[in-house]
């Protein structure tokens, strides 16, 4: 079985490697990069690494490295084919049945027929050039005849051949080369028209935009296509360029439109997008219609001119034009869907640059609603460490109008001040319900258990999010520790790091996830090491509820209980954590300073069983420290 390089790319693309190789090893995130033990060689100290943004695994110990297919290939020794099968089976991708299935991205491409040749035409009698009088008839010669016909077959053996047309003979032909071909004929038509560069220049873009981003025209001739590329037909036809109307006749799908090609995250042209230039023209925008390259629904308008930049903050917006205008202004990382909704694949497309993502909707009835389907949508995506925020943009506005009405400087502040997922919910919630009376709180909670239902079930969002709520409602009362007032009792108004893991802990147990590698790197005799080996322990039985959560953990952290009450009183965690986002941003930063510091403290002891130890140590430091300059804390 021959499969093609564009389905294996497809297959690639909607597969997570970090999910799939975090069935088979336990991962723990570390930055942006998740690390575990190396299945492939034995060690004790983690080594292997997955990039999720990269789809990528290395093992810095013993160079294992690639993709989802060769983890596989390697891990279970099994063939190519057998881990395509496995792979296409979860991501609902069909392989080609046969060899003529993987042919499907070729086509046939027509032979170019000859001109035709004018017929020659019989002089009427009488013409001036027509002997009138018949020539005298010549001496007959027998060998005249045939020394006329071997001068004609032996004379020149090839003269026959340069008289006849020369016919090129029909070849396959590759729908990426040849959407390749359309987009560059599309570039060359531009200059050609006014209404179309006019279109161009009222919406503010450059030239240097307009090459880079390789906008076009589509002419208004019904068959520009056929005419351009008259080999291709059947090119044209799968792509859907190319109908065939009820009578039988084949026309262009794009006229008299800008065209906005579309690119694949390779960069391959696989699509195009036309915008009508009369505005009286219904549908205002059409796309190309799905085909064996282009398929809408896995794809977003700017990806591969944002990964391009670098960049690192990720921005869904509505149109192509939101994009180009984004990217002229400075913001790289804009991308737009196709003419769709958002879906699970786009959303999962962005995670994978980023754990932390915004998406601009109007500030209508249609946006609000919109907003809504995508917060359901996005809730069973959101793992511990990923971030959502919803940008709503003021009526009226789109981000490329909004900035030029405040200019850049404050759409960057308004950006910055989108509202996290928390506090969207909860703005959208209580704006249908009196969140001041017993009943309508009752109604926000009953709505938003529905929508926590959604979120995956084991991470700690969840529980942060209910915590949140009942505060933000005075729903419940805040769990404080029962406080010994002895005035003997004395209390430094100083505490470390861990101290303040502590806390966090006490306070938000679902936590615990952040903390769980500090239990290979901290010392045995530490109180953090202590309650860390508790928790693990217990942390599957957590109840659900808030409440009995913190008394679940300090029952079972009773033999401490007067540490607790020290730590508990210093830190005012609270303060720090009024949003779920903010206690999972703080619980991560402790996490990664307690990390940086402990494996600092074990590369100076210099205590190494090998040289490849002491690499690996430098790589995990050097990781986190990138980690770390992201973070809020003071050293």
């Amino acid at each position: 079985m021959a499969i093609p390089q564009h389905t294996i790319d497809q297959i690639l693309d909607r597969t997570d490697i970090v999910d799939l190789i975090g069935q088979r090893v336990k991962l723990k995130k570390t930055g942006r990069t998740y690390s575990g033990c190396c299945p492939f060689h034995q060690e004790k100290s983690p080594s292997f690494h997955v990039y999720r943004d990269k789809q990528y695994f290395h093992c810095f110990g013993c160079q294992a490295n690639g993709n989802a297919i060769r983890f596989l290939m390697d891990i279970d020794g099994r063939n190519f084919i057998d881990v395509m099968k496995d792979l296409s089976s979860r991501t609902g991708i069909e392989l080609p049945k046969d060899n003529n299935d993987s042919n499907k991205i070729k086509y046939k491409r027509e032979a170019v027929k000859p001109a035709p040749t004018a017929p020659v035409q019989e002089k009427p009698k009488g013409s001036p050039d027509q002997t009138v009088n018949a020539a005298p008839v010549a001496h007959f010669d027998p060998f005249a005849e045939f020394q006329a016909q071997e001068t004609e077959y032996y004379g020149d053996p090839f003269a026959s051949f340069e008289q006849m047309p020369m016919q090129e003979t029909a070849q396959d032909g590759n729908l990426f080369d040849l959407l390749e071909n359309i987009a560059q004929y599309y570039q060359r038509q531009l200059p050609q028209s006014a209404s179309a560069q006019q279109y161009f220049k009222q919406r503010g873009l450059s030239a240097e935009t307009i090459d880079y981003w390789r906008l076009g025209y589509a002419p208004e001739d019904w068959q520009h296509l056929e005419k351009a590329f008259p080999q291709d037909l059947e090119g044209l036809k799968l792509l859907g360029l190319i109908r065939t109307s009820d009578n039988g006749r084949d026309f262009d799908l794009l006229r008299d439109r800008v065209i906005f090609p579309i690119r694949d995250a390779k960069g391959r042209v696989v699509g195009f997008g036309g915008r009508a230039l009369n505005d009286e023209i219904k549908p205002k925008y059409i796309n190309s219609p799905d085909s064996e390259v282009f398929h809408k629904n896995q794809l977003l308008y700017g990806l591969y001119e944002g990964r391009k930049q670098k960049a690192q903050d990720w921005l869904m917006v509505e149109g192509y034009m939101d994009v180009i205008a984004l990217q002229q202004y400075g913001i790289a990382g804009a991308v737009a869907t196709l003419g769709t909704a958002s879906n699970t694949e786009h959303l999962n497309i962005l995670f994978k640059q980023n754990n932390r993502i915004t998406i601009a909707f109007d500030g209508d009835a249609a946006g609000q609603k919109a907003a809504r389907r995508t917060l359901e949508i996005a809730l069973p995506l959101l793992n511990d460490g990923r971030e959502l925020k919803f940008f709503v943009l003021p009526n009226d506005h789109d981000p490329d109008s909004l900035i030029r009405r405040e200019g850049l400087e404050s759409f960057h502040r308004l950006l910055q001040q989108a509202p996290l997922l928390s506090e969207f919910v909860f703005a959208h919630l209580t704006q249908n319900h009196n969140s001041t009376s017993p009943e309508g709180k009752s109604q926000v909670m009953g709505e938003l258990k529905q929508l926590t239902e959604l979120l995956p079930k084991h991470g700690s969002y969840r529980y942060l999010l209910q915590q949140y709520f009942r505060e933000k409602l005075g729903y419940s009362r805040k769990w404080q520790p029962q406080v010994n007032n002895d005035a003997s009792l004395s209390f430094s108004t100083k505490i470390d790091a861990e101290e303040y893991v502590i806390a966090i802990l006490m306070n938000h147990p679902y936590l615990y996830i952040h903390f769980e590698p500090l239990r290979a790197l901290i010392s045995h005799d530490q109180l953090l090491f202590k309650i860390l080996n508790i928790f693990n322990i217990i942390f599957d039985d957590l109840p659900d509820d808030i409440e009995l959560s913190q008394y679940y953990v300090l029952g079972a952290c009773a033999a401490y209980h007067h540490d607790l009450q020290h730590i508990l009183l210093q830190a005012n965690i609270s303060d720090y954590t009024s949003s779920p986002e903010q206690a999972d941003k703080l619980a991560e930063d402790f996490s990664t300073k307690l990390q940086y510091q402990c494996l600092q403290q074990k590369l100076k002891s210099k205590k190494f069983s090998s040289i490849a130890e002491m690499r690996n140590l430098k790589q995990k430091i050097y990781e986190i420290d990138k980690k770390r300059s992201l973070t809020l804390l003071e050293e």
